[in-house]
């Protein structure tokens, strides 16, 4: 049974200019690309919906008006305030894939574009990270807004078993004055983090709250979410200033901010993942942000932006529609021209299809068992990483290992002695962090995990490095949006890697993103919109 449309109570009428009311499915198609015009949905005398541009309404006229949709910028998708306090023209952010995969080419390309990229420092030592900051501070400075400065923010990364190094490098980015941080694998708050995020707290002549430093807070589950929402608990900010490194003054304020304001709500995506379903995941945490903001009568806003599985215009409209203040991408960065990836490695992610990724160990949470999501098709890696994470759960030592499948491991997987792989694993620590040896010295099982540790470590630099001989071994993150992103660009002039540039990608996302928005507007004012409106083909930048 269906019901007759209702005249909407507009009282007004829309007559032709120049162009006539579109009706017909390929009109209407076509008109979905002029989302930057604003429309009028109008009725023919047979209850048809159609659009119109342009003309004259008033209280009579050719065709009842029954609704009016307005222009849609992809400047406009997202939260205006996320382009206020970062200083961009778009929500849009290109995350921080680790090892140096998140390039100071790509940050410097979203920064000269008006978006924010961040620098994949985790995983890298710190020499390298001092290194990839001298760049961005060569053509960026502080990435300062407020001094006219482009943005651009560097990565976090929770170091369990590296505290040192996660505290000095947040005293390179204080000491540096890196303004933007996205902290990744954090399931807790850590002293380093709230330094991070606290330190420079003051107040004005009005007594409004200002910081200096903007931590991004990527996380997957909403209890983590609502430590980095709430304000920082007192017995660490106690601690920090017991320590001089924050001021009581500085503790004071922090009792009146969230340690973050932008929380990136990570859904299943490549790399470290909680294989979450954004559509589940994002409301509640929107909900919890209300709740916790509500609570604490903050002044500021708290910001939650969404990622994972954001590889075509539809994922990212779907995004902004769920409320994203902004969106972040990973996967689909990483295998553009600026990604850190060899050209082998992009070549394998370009022709991934859904169901070509996996889960796997990670290097450095490797004993307790943490996965991160990896590429399946044209490496083993996947397999092979499982294998080692099952032996190091069946023995004792590397000692305890029974001679064939310790042959095995040699063979075909390190390919060379696990004595040999242990040496260069000792000389490795010696230098990066010497307690590492001190406990293997005293625990055989954990000289097993660094052992196994190294050949999770050096997959992924083998896939950086292009190295020919460890083709098979490369470990390349990856989730479904690259899946998807690939299934969208095939026959497109971005189907082949050397024309993926990542401003290109990003900008035909939220080009997209709008036109698909404005089809879903017209679909909710009554317009029978065809099922190719919501397929938005990849154009060059230039179109």
């Amino acid at each position: 049974m269906t019901q007759a449309m209702p005249h909407a109570p507009t009282g007004l009428a829309w007559t032709q200019a120049q162009s006539p009311a579109l009706f017909a499915p390929e009109q209407l198609t076509q008109s979905v690309e002029h989302f930057r015009e604003p429309a009028y949905v109008v009725q023919a005398p047979d209850g048809t919906r159609g659009v119109a541009f342009g003309g004259q309404v008033a209280g009579q006229g050719q065709l009842p008006v029954v609704g009016m949709l307005p222009a849609i910028y992809p400047e406009w998708l997202g939260d205006r305030s996320f382009c206020e306090v970062h200083g961009t023209r778009f929500s849009y952010v290109a995350g921080a894939m680790a090892n140096g995969i998140a390039t100071t080419d790509l940050v410097l390309a979203m920064a000269n574009n008006g978006m924010l990229g961040f620098f994949g420092s985790a995983g890298l030592p710190f020499e390298r990270v001092k290194e990839a900051h001298d760049t961005l501070f060569a053509a960026l400075g502080e990435g300062d807004p407020a001094k006219g400065q482009k943005p651009y923010g560097m990565n976090l990364i929770h170091s369990p078993h590296e505290p040192d190094l996660e505290q000095a490098i947040v005293d390179l980015y204080l000491e540096r004055k890196v303004r933007r941080v996205s902290a990744s694998a954090y399931m807790d708050l850590t002293p380093m983090v709230v330094q991070y995020a606290i330190k420079g707290l003051r107040q004005d002549a009005n007594g409004t709250i200002l910081r200096d430093n903007f931590l991004f807070a990527k996380i997957s589950r909403p209890e983590t979410a609502a430590k980095f929402m709430s304000p920082a608990p007192k017995a660490i900010l106690d601690k920090l200033v017991a320590e001089g490194k924050l001021t009581a003054d500085e503790a004071r304020l922090a009792a009146l901010v969230p340690v973050a304001e932008d929380i990136t709500v990570e859904a299943d995506s490549g790399g470290h993942t909680d294989n979450q379903i954004l559509t589940a995941v994002f409301p509640t945490v929107l909900a919890q942000r209300e709740a916790i903001a509500a609570k604490h009568g903050y002044t500021r806003p708290i910001r939650v932006g969404a990622a994972g599985g954001l590889g075509s215009p539809s994922a990212v409209a779907a995004a902004y529609a769920l409320g994203a203040a902004y969106v972040l991408t990973g996967s689909v960065n990483q295998g553009c021209i600026e990604g850190g990836l060899a050209p082998y490695g992009k070549k394998l992610l370009a022709q991934a299809e859904l169901g070509d990724v996996m889960m796997a160990p990670a290097a450095d949470m490797f004993e307790m068992g943490v996965k991160v999501q990896v590429l399946r098709r044209g490496t083993m890696f996947g397999n092979r990483a499982h294998k080692l994470y099952e032996t190091y759960r069946a023995y004792p030592s590397l000692e305890a290992i029974p001679a064939d499948e310790q042959k095995m491991l040699e063979t075909q997987i390190f390919q060379q002695p696990l004595k040999e792989v242990w040496r260069a694993t000792q000389s490795f620590f010696a230098k990066r962090d010497p307690k590492e040896l001190e406990k293997a010295e005293k625990d055989p099982k954990h000289l097993m995990a660094l052992v196994f540790r190294a050949y999770l470590g050096q997959s992924s630099r083998w896939a950086i490095a292009g190295d020919e001989k460890r083709k098979l071994d490369f470990q390349i993150w990856a989730g479904p949006a690259q899946c998807s992103f690939n299934a969208w660009v095939k026959g497109s002039f971005l189907e082949p890697v050397e024309n993926r540039k990542a401003v290109q990608v990003a900008r035909n996302l939220l080009e997209g993103a709008a036109a698909i928005t404005r089809a879903q507007g017209m679909r909710s004012a009554g317009v029978a919109v065809p099922e190719g409106a919501f397929e938005f083909a990849p154009r060059p930048l230039e179109a």
